[in-house]
């Protein structure tokens, strides 16, 4: 893996920039649309992906190398303004509440807004200190099939309820402090880094 692939991607104070991790195992149109989404809807300068060495969450030991993914993700995502980066590795964080506090400490005026599926919503009161990422920075929820409903009703949906900007509002969420977070609808991919998986497999 090049040291390339570590570095944080260029950035700016006053930038506004949506974070987008996971493992990206592997990355998929889905993950672009999102993507492209919240870059229109929250009028975000860049959004990094960044593909973690693995899920604390999950067993990582069929996991492809990270320099893998990478790669994949950067050929998938083809796009001037999304940024793929394995920085975390770089970091040595294991957590995405690490992950966040560095970044901010390096990256200081930036705008960051943490991005993630609603499907993640509705299982974020099991990671590491989830309330704390909440406090950290704004959150944009992706809609997923499926996990709508079962999203927002969570027990960290019920928490984060008191602090959720109306839908038309998404372009404020980057400057907004912290509580903070947006729930958006629209187009939704089907697809899945699990699916996707399971039909190699099986071919």
């Amino acid at each position: 893996m090049s040291t390339e692939d570590l570095r944080l991607p260029p950035y700016a104070p006053g930038l506004r920039i949506g974070l987008f991790g996971g493992s990206f195992n592997p990355a998929h149109d889905g993950h672009r649309m999102a993507s492209l989404t919240a870059l229109r809807r929250l009028q975000l300068d860049r959004i990094w992906w960044l593909v973690s060495p693995g899920n604390p969450l999950k067993d990582n030991r069929a996991l492809p190398p990270l320099a893998e993914r990478i790669a994949f993700a950067r050929k998938l995502a083809d796009h001037g303004r999304i940024h793929i980066t394995g920085v975390e590795a770089g970091l040595r964080t294991r957590y995405t509440a690490d992950t966040l506090r560095a970044l901010k400490r390096r990256c200081p005026g930036v705008r960051f807004v943490w991005i993630m599926g609603s499907d993640n919503l509705a299982s974020f009161h099991r990671w590491n200190e989830w309330r704390t990422i909440a406090r950290m920075m704004p959150i944009a929820v992706i809609d997923r099939p499926g996990s709508t409903h079962r999203s927002v009703s969570s027990p960290a949906g019920n928490w984060l309820a008191r602090w959720r900007l109306p839908e038309n509002q998404g372009g404020a969420l980057a400057v907004r402090t912290p509580p903070a977070w947006i729930f958006l609808h629209g187009k939704r991919s089907d697809l899945s880094s699990t699916q996707l998986r399971e039909n190699a497999e099986n071919d």
